[in-house]
């Protein structure tokens, strides 16, 4: 009786990881050959565990990348340009401490989305928050934000993010509206957060799509210069992975 008292306490203070891992340890008669000490120990690092478990899962729900892809996953057998020392080191994540950013470029279906959801994900696993946006949608939301008041509070969310995935740049040549809201963004992240580009353009054609000459050189300049740049090639991973013929 005391001890399922102990576990309703456990779950009520929401620590669930020791709950579990009490009642584990009271299943298992052997576990009275160990010391208070040990078992102690035990469910500390249950409790340990379960915190950050529930806090990657929460990271990557609030980062709604497009993909659910892991890093463990990427096709290095397929040539399409990436470097698997490279690789090794962004994995590794001293980029997204150095606040710097990636680059992403190639054809459409080489895999640019996917790689950078992976590292995205691998951002989450490692503690640092990250969020998805394909352009157009970044650029609504921007829109929307002005017209409803809440300009400055998603400004704050995009300027906090550790990690922050702008898909399909340069879709379209942006609008007045368009390339000052991104002028916006990149300057208050520059120096706080990293970005992730992806984009069927290469970067010399960027400054043509942004337009204005002045923004489009604070823009670049701020993305750019402190850019690890990967630049996929070959055909589509889509039709190679297709079940049709």
């Amino acid at each position: 009786m005391l001890n399922q008292q102990t576990i309703e306490k456990l779950a009520a203070l929401k620590l669930n990881g020791m709950a579990e891992n009490f009642t584990l340890q009271l299943q298992q008669p052997k576990m009275n050959n160990l010391s208070f000490e040990d078992r102690f120990a035990m469910i500390v690092d249950a409790q340990w565990d379960w915190k950050e478990n529930s806090r990657m899962k929460r990271y990557l729900r609030d980062a709604k990348l497009k993909l659910p892809a892991c890093v463990e996953d990427i096709d290095y057998k397929t040539h399409r340009g990436i470097d698997q020392s490279v690789m090794m080191r962004l994995i590794a994540g001293d980029w997204i401490k150095n606040f710097q950013n990636i680059i992403i470029t190639g054809p459409t279906g080489v895999g640019k989305t996917f790689l950078a959801c992976a590292l995205a994900n691998k951002a989450c696993r490692n503690g640092f928050h990250s969020l998805y946006l394909r352009s157009p949608g970044f650029y609504y939301q921007m829109a929307l934000s002005r017209n409803d008041g809440s300009y400055r509070k998603i400004m704050n969310k995009l300027s906090k993010t550790n990690v922050l995935i702008i898909d399909d740049f340069g879709l379209a040549p942006l609008t007045d509206p368009d390339r000052r809201d991104l002028f916006e963004v990149v300057d208050e992240r520059h120096g706080h957060g990293s970005t992730i580009i992806t984009s069927q353009l290469p970067i010399e054609n960027w400054h043509d799509i942004i337009g204005d000459p002045t923004i489009a050189d604070g823009i670049l300049d701020r993305l750019i210069h402190n850019a690890h740049k990967i630049n996929l090639k070959g055909g589509s991973m889509r039709k190679k992975h297709s079940t049709l013929t």
